[in-house]
C-alpha cells in the first residue's frame, strides 16, 4: 500500500502561483511513477502532469503545458506540482496518484494508477 497526502491547494487570483506537495508514505516511493490529476464536479478527472520513477521523463496535459511543471524529491518522499499563470479554468480539486510503472502516453490515463491521494482544492478566482 502506498498513502499519498496532497497539501499546497488554496484560493489564488488569475495571473498567480501555487505549488502543491504530494507526500507518501507506505512502499518504496523511488519505485513508483506519480502523477497529478484534476476533477471539477460533473467532469471526469482530468490528466495535468506525470513523472518517471527517477524523473527524467515527465508529460504534461495540453491545458497546462508552459504553465505547470512535475517535479520530485525521492529522499523527501513528495512529488510537486508548480503551477505559475494561474486561470478561473484551473479551479479543481487536484489529486495526487502513483503507479507502478512509467507508461509513456498512458501515463494520461488515471485507470493506470494504482493509488489515489484525497485530493486538494485549487480555487483560481477571476
Amino acid at each position: 500500500q502506498v498513502q499519498l497526502v496532497e497539501s499546497g491547494g488554496g484560493l489564488v487570483q488569475a495571473g498567480g502561483s501555487l505549488r502543491l506537495s504530494c507526500a507518501a508514505s507506505g512502499r518504496t516511493f523511488a519505485n513508483y511513477a506519480m502523477g497529478w490529476f484534476r476533477q471539477t464536479p460533473g467532469k471526469e478527472r482530468e490528466f495535468v502532469a506525470a513523472i518517471s520513477q527517477r524523473g527524467i521523463r515527465q508529460r504534461y496535459g495540453d491545458s497546462v503545458k508552459g504553465r505547470f511543471t512535475i517535479s520530485r524529491d525521492n529522499a523527501k518522499n513528495t512529488v510537486y506540482l508548480q503551477m505559475n499563470s494561474l486561470k478561473p479554468e484551473d479551479t479543481a480539486v487536484y489529486y495526487c496518484a502513483a503507479a507502478g510503472a512509467w507508461l509513456g502516453d498512458s501515463m494520461e490515463s488515471s485507470n493506470e494508477y494504482d493509488y489515489w491521494g484525497q485530493g486538494t482544492q485549487v480555487t483560481v478566482s477571476s
